[in-house]
């Protein structure tokens, strides 16, 4: 029994009802009743990591996410995250966050992992990070491939966020374990394929009006292509290091 990420996904839900959400899970029997495994989770939004957990609650599991080390310094989330036994990522000292990981996973954990590392802003699946592979492959455990199409729409980067009862469908789509039987490149690529073929058949059955922001624009929308995003982000990236070098913080 854990009471407080038990309460704190009350809270969650009662918040998800006031908005009006309405969740669509299918495969949800693919995540084990019980053991390790990593489960990999495409980024769309800000919220993912409060819906990607829901699936599991229908074996009764929670999943431990890997998030940002400034989620867990601040004073009033860090204890809730630590509470729940989340795992802060420090890219200054990600050794620590790795290998806390694979002993949660070897400790019978799931462990919740964006491969992507941040928000998609083409809406389609990023190039992955090979650590949700490495760690896999170190501990032992499947990889649960996990897509969610919709959270976009309720808080993405770059547009403001919607958390009023705006009524908006969430669809998720849990597929097979993946053995870690492959040297880490060829599983991660393996992970990507099939995560990016279950994204497109969750998005069959979601309706895309044409020139909306969060519909990609492989389907009609204003969102970036991903060859946009990509070059996007690596303007970011360089802003952001250039502000570091001069002083100026993140």
């Amino acid at each position: 029994m854990e009471p407080f990420y038990r309460s704190i996904i009350g809270v969650a839900r009662t918040l998800f009802f006031a908005e009006g959400l309405k969740f669509t899970i299918s495969g949800a029997e693919h995540i084990p009743a019980s053991g390790g495994a990593v489960i990999a989770i495409n980024h769309t939004g800000y919220m993912d990591f409060t819906y990607a957990g829901i699936p599991a609650r229908e074996t009764k599991r929670y999943v431990r996410f890997m998030a940002k080390k400034e989620v867990f310094d601040n004073k009033i989330s860090g204890p809730m995250m630590r509470t729940m036994r989340h795992i802060p990522v420090d890219r200054s000292a990600g050794a620590d966050s790795y290998r806390a990981a694979v002993d949660a996973l070897r400790g019978g954990e799931l462990i919740g992992v964006f491969p992507e590392a941040t928000i998609s802003r083409s809406f389609e699946i990023k190039e992955f990070k090979s650590g949700a592979a490495r760690m896999a492959i170190e501990a032992g455990v499947p990889i649960i491939p996990l897509v969610i199409w919709g959270s976009q729409r309720v808080w993405t980067k770059g547009h403001p966020k919607r958390l009023g009862r705006t009524n908006t469908p969430i669809s998720m789509a849990v597929g097979e374990p993946i053995a870690p039987i492959e040297p880490a490149e060829a599983l991660s690529a393996n992970l990507h394929a099939t995560m990016e073929t279950m994204l497109h058949t969750l998005q069959e059955g979601y309706d895309h009006p044409a020139g909306q922001y969060w519909v990609p624009a492989r389907l009609g929308g204003s969102a970036p292509t991903l060859e946009e995003a990509d070059r996007m982000d690596a303007e970011e990236a360089q802003a952001k290091a250039a502000r570091r070098a001069a002083g100026g913080g993140a």
